[in-house]
């Protein structure tokens, strides 16, 4: 059937119910009162409203009364009786009428039904106001009471007005009690959502779009196999629920809010439910409230084919009042609900079905990666970079999309390559402001003095961060190894002898971002905020575009101690924790520390490399000598084997070169050796290192 056809059906199915409901008024007139006036219908034209044909006709089209016609003032059984049989007969139609397909869904008893059309009435058909009022016998009393309703139809049940039945516990009535005004004599009025359903426009409640963001159809977003396979088994828990006790709430969990929102909405799809998705920054916190959008919610879920996905990802940042808002919404039957979700709560309720949710394999973001790179150039220079795409983020089919288009819009000044790995670290770009400092690398190799040995180190890093994927897809590593995928590396030396440097070069040489974390901000005294700190940073880090940086890390990776007290224990959780995460990391992180000894021996076994930045002797002091000056920074003849004699760390050196351009910026001179030397002098002097006149002469 179709919609307009439907739509005729439900406008003479309510039409011969007004003009039933006219003549049950017309009983209760007084015989003396004076006849009201004709009613004048409500036209509803045909047209599309979000979506939805209206009514073609007016409600009142068949059996209301005409311009002119007076209605009956004589209480004739027979005039009734056929109006009610006009009724019944306009009822029999599939699918059925309106407010018919309502009471079956809500379970309203007959009586319900029609005090439900009694308190719609006066919105349906503008007329029938007057006629109330008389009725009442008080012009001032033009609308419709419970204690109406109770004369007005037979079999009236008392029930019909508690809290606990459908007419006020879905609110399909508002009830008007103002001072002490009796239940039964305070004015109802229909919600105007029920009466726009009665009308056959049937939309989302106007107070919950407020609060709900529709996810339609071009917003569905493909699956990987992997996680089709997912939303499969999640598939047939539902339709096994829905034929027994209930549907559950389905608890997403994962850390890739994209798969979770594509899998909701292919399960949407897959039931023919449209899917609404509210935060819980959204939920009101005070009790009423919050239980007046989970009943308006509860009746939508009856009155349309909708789903709820509540975002709940930044639940631990929450108040407890909002956990708490969650869990009074939840406990409610409000239909199908998806709950996305870093963690499952501990002591999930039966009701909740957890449901994990991980990011497409490695392989089948190659496959993506592979397919989005063709166009840039041969199928083999694709693979190669899907390969190294794969290997360095872990992203969804979403995001692979969304970087692929945005490299597509920039101008191709750059290899389509260039611009998608652009593309991926601002999309990977982690949230760690409150957490860690982005450095901008600026360091090369040619800027590096190290040791071969050191060098040789880190050249080793950038090749496994570049040849992950071989080596652990191809090569099958990551089918025999569960843990230890990542790259971790020590940075163990004296203060000034290039680990900060170095940290930048690998940045610079994998295009990567990186970030120092401050440990005065991750480190907190409150019980389990550091665990929580630390989660944050690694989870931001895990898509695969940034560095960690842990720079003095043996004030954060030092060694358990013997447990005394309280303090001692939640100490050693936090390292535990690290040992954990730190083995379960897929990215690269970087450990710097001047006191190696200070570190926990655990982690030196998880340790990938350790790097040893040794104090640099006379022929490395010499070439950072060399390298300290900037090329445009104006110079007479520097002495650098005679600079290289002092006893200085790359960084300090640095320091020396910057205050004497300083100086000779100040003079209006090029830096020479004797404003060299003085720098030198006030650096020994800072770092309290003894002075021998006779080599500043």
């Amino acid at each position: 059937m179709s919609t307009t056809t439907w739509l005729d059906d439900n406008n003479r199915y309510l039409a011969a119910s007004l003009e039933w409901l006219r003549l049950k008024l017309l009983a209760l007139v007084p015989s003396d009162a004076a006849t009201p006036k004709p009613a004048t219908p409500v036209v509803v034209k045909r047209r599309s409203w979000f979506g939805i044909a209206s009514a073609p006709d007016s409600l009142g089209a068949e059996g209301a009364s005409p311009p002119g016609r007076r209605l009956p003032a004589a209480k004739d059984p027979a005039l009734l009786a056929s109006a009610a049989d006009k009724r019944e007969t306009a009822a029999k139609v599939d699918p059925q009428p309106a407010l018919l397909l309502l009471a079956r869904r809500l379970e309203l008893s007959a009586f319900e039904r029609d005090t439900l059309l009694l308190c719609a009435a006066a919105d349906l058909d503008p007329g029938l106001g007057s006629l109330l009022a008389h009725t009442e016998g008080n012009a001032a009393r033009a609308y419709p009471t419970f204690s109406l309703a109770l004369q007005l139809f037979d079999d009236p049940t008392w029930d019909a007005l508690s809290p606990h039945r459908p007419l006020r516990y879905a609110r399909l009535i508002e009830i008007n009690q103002p001072g002490a005004t009796p239940l039964t004599a305070s004015a109802l009025r229909a919600d105007e959502r029920i009466v726009n359903y009665l009308k056959g426009l049937n939309v989302l409640d106007e107070r919950l779009a407020s609060f709900m963001t529709p996810i339609g159809e071009n917003d569905a977003s493909e699956l990987a196999s992997s996680q089709q396979l997912v939303a499969d088994v999640v598939l047939q828990q539902l339709r096994a629920a829905a034929a027994g006790s209930g549907v559950p709430t389905v608890r997403l969990v994962g850390t890739d809010t994209g798969s979770k929102y594509a899998l909701a909405q292919r399960l949407c799809a897959s039931i023919n439910r449209r899917l609404y998705r509210i935060s819980i920054d959204a939920l009101p916190t005070q009790r009423a409230e919050i239980e007046n959008l989970a009943r308006l919610w509860q009746r939508e879920s009856m009155l349309l084919a909708v789903a709820l996905y509540v975002d709940a990802e930044n639940l631990d940042g929450s108040g407890p009042e909002v956990a708490a808002a969650l869990h009074w919404l939840l406990s409610r039957e409000v239909g199908l609900v998806f709950v996305g979700m870093r963690e499952a709560p501990p002591g999930d309720s039966a009701s909740s079905s957890v449901i994990e949710v991980k990011k497409p394999t490695v392989i089948e973001q190659h496959e993506a990666w592979k397919l989005a790179l063709q166009s840039g150039g041969t199928d083999e220079d694709a693979e190669r970079a899907a390969q190294r795409f794969a290997g360095q983020f872990n992203l969804s089919l979403q995001d692979i999309r969304l970087a692929t288009q945005m490299a597509a819009r920039e101008s191709a000044t750059e290899p389509l390559t260039a611009r998608a790995w652009n593309a991926c670290l601002r999309l990977t770009q982690p949230k760690l402001d409150a957490l860690a400092q982005r450095l901008e690398p600026k360091a090369t190799w040619e800027d590096l003095v190290l040791s071969d040995e050191s060098t040789t180190l880190l050249r080793q890093i950038v090749g496994q961060v570049r040849e992950r994927y071989r080596v652990y897809e191809d090569w099958g590593y990551s089918r025999k190894m569960t843990r230890g995928l990542g790259i971790n590396a020590l940075f163990s030396g004296e203060s000034g002898t290039g680990k900060t440097m170095a940290a930048e070069v690998l940045a610079n040489e994998l295009r990567l971002a990186l970030y120092r974390i401050d440990l005065s901000a991750v480190v907190s005294k409150y019980i389990g905020q550091t665990e929580k700190n630390l989660r944050q940073l690694f989870d931001a880090a895990e898509r695969g575009g940034a560095i960690l940086f842990f720079d003095e890390a043996d004030a954060l990776f030092g060694k358990r101690s013997e447990v005394r007290d309280s303090h001692d224990r939640y100490a050693n959780i936090e390292i535990n924790y690290l040992l954990q995460r730190m083995e379960s990391f897929s990215g690269l992180a970087i450990l710097a520390t001047n006191m190696k000894s200070a570190l926990d021996n655990a982690f030196m076994r998880r340790l990938r490399f350790i790097v040893t930045f040794q104090f640099p002797g006379l022929s490395e002091r010499k070439q950072i000598w060399q390298k300290a000056l900037p090329a445009d920074v104006p110079r007479e003849a520097l002495d650098f084997e005679r600079l290289a004699r002092f006893s200085l760390s790359g960084g300090n050196i640095h320091s020396i070169a910057l205050n004497a351009a300083f100086a000779a910026a100040e003079r209006g001179s090029p830096v020479t050796l004797p404003l060299m030397l003085s720098a030198t002098r006030s650096e020994l002097r800072k770092i309290e290192k003894p002075l021998n006149e006779a080599e500043f002469r």
